[in-house]
This record gives structure tokens, sequence and C-alpha cells, in this order.
């Protein structure tokens, strides 16, 4: 096999949460364009159809389900849609995310709650719900977003205690899930993104955004497909000697 056969995606299934914008939009699409069948879902059933019928001009099928990643219901239908349509799943990102901005001391509960649950619970459900799937089919890959925001304390301006906790709780799973399901060749690994101009981060971009370019040594916000290669390596058998693993896509900010 060459080492651009490595990288085809020919003929695979991936799922990817938060699929239908964001960074969630750009891997499903870096996936359609190696050749994988895509399924999209998040809560916006609207935005996962416009981007299931973008991805089917790409040469490959897709799928949009609507999904809220916290309720094991909707987790549970994702899947057997996947596997209705496709017959197995290949590949996995947990790309659904929700986060929230307030001081520590202020921080409401139910506030903290909602991000934990998305970010940690979702990622825990769909992993187990595909896990079981690709434990029978004997072979799989996960891949977890992460951020750089959970390697530790963050800078002042990011008030977002809540979301920082939760992607410290997304890498400690990512590796202890490596551990668990080496046996059975399920590879998981997470992806750790710098800042990218997304929904979610607007905020924080539009407030201080001189301070975010100032502390990444590229000089710049991630792009638009920034996301495809690293997506693609570890969703690719190129990546087949990789496990447990946080790959770091922020423009050298944690260089520093």
């Amino acid at each position: 096999m060459s080492v651009m056969e490595k990288f085809s995606l020919k003929g695979k299934t991936a799922i990817v949460t938060g699929g239908g914008r964001g960074l969630g939009a750009q891997i499903a699409e870096g996936f359609a364009e190696a050749g994988a069948n895509v399924v999209v879902c998040s809560r916006d059933g609207v935005a996962c159809e416009e981007m299931s019928q973008k991805l089917k001009k790409l040469g490959v099928d897709a799928l949009a389900v609507s999904c809220d990643v916290t309720n094991p219901e909707d987790v549970k239908k994702v899947v057997e849609k996947t596997k209705h349509r496709f017959g197995r799943i290949d590949i996995l990102v947990n790309n659904s995310g929700a986060s929230w901005a307030a001081p520590s001391e202020e921080m409401p509960l139910e506030a903290w709650e909602k991000v934990m649950n998305v970010n940690v619970t979702g990622t825990f459900l769909m992993s187990q719900e595909v896990g079981r799937v690709m434990i029978e089919q004997k072979g799989g890959k996960i891949i977890n977003i992460a951020s750089i925001a959970g390697f530790g304390g963050t800078d002042p301006f990011m008030q977002t205690i809540g979301y920082n906790t939760s992607k410290g709780a997304v890498i400690t799973m990512t590796k202890d899930l490596a551990v668990k399901w080496g046996k059975h060749q399920i590879y998981v690994n997470a992806i750790a993104p710098g800042f990218f101009p997304t929904k979610m981060s607007k905020v924080l971009i539009d407030h201080d955004g001189q301070t975010i370019m100032n502390g990444t040594p590229l000089g710049r916000l991630g792009s638009n497909s920034d996301l495809k290669g690293p997506a693609l390596f570890l969703a690719s058998k190129a990546s087949d000697y990789v496990t447990g693993d946080i790959l770091v896509v922020d423009g050298g900010a944690t260089a520093f």
C-alpha cells in the first residue's frame, strides 16, 4: 500500500457529531473528499440536512440525523440508522460541544451542568454506543475533539471554567478508552484545537482577538481547512500505530 493510499477513506463510514457547521462540518467535508460516506448529526437537523446535501455533491453518500448527544435514545437512533444505511461504522468524531462564559465565582450551576453534559457525557454516550459496534466488528477509529483549554489553567480573558474542565475530562477519557479498547483494534485519539473562528469562539475572539494572535506563533486563527488533514490522519490507516494521543492543532500557541 502506497503512502497516499493509507490516507484514503474510500468505502469507509464516518459519524460526525455537530457535523452541520463549524469544525464538525469542516471535518465531515474532509472525510467526504477522502472518499468516506458521512453521517452528520446534531440538534440542528436543518443544518445537518444542508451539509449532507453538500457532501453528496462530492460523490459520496451522506445521511443527516437530528440528535441530542446527551439523550441515550437519540444516540442509539444515530447508530441504528448508520448501521441500517451503511452496514458498519468505521469512524466516529465526537465534535458536539457547548460553552458558557462567566467568572468562576458566578458560573450558574445549570450552565456548568449543560456544558459538562454535552462535552463529557455526550462524548461518552456516543463512544460507548459506537464502541459496542466497533468491538463486534473488531476495529474502528474514534476521534474526540478536545481543546488546548483542557491542558490546564487558561488566560484570564477566557472565563470558561466549565468548558476548560470538560475538555480536560475528554483528554483523560480519550487515553482511558484507548487503553481499554486497544485489544479490540479500536483506536481512540483526540484533536486539541486552538482558536478557530466558530460560533462558539466568536465572543472570545471579538473580545480579545489581538491577545489570541499575540499568543499564536503563526500569527493567525485556524482556517476553514486546517483541521481536515489532522482529522484525516487520525481516521485513516496512516495512523495505524497511534492511539491514546492528543494531537494539538493550535498554530504553536502551546509551544510557548
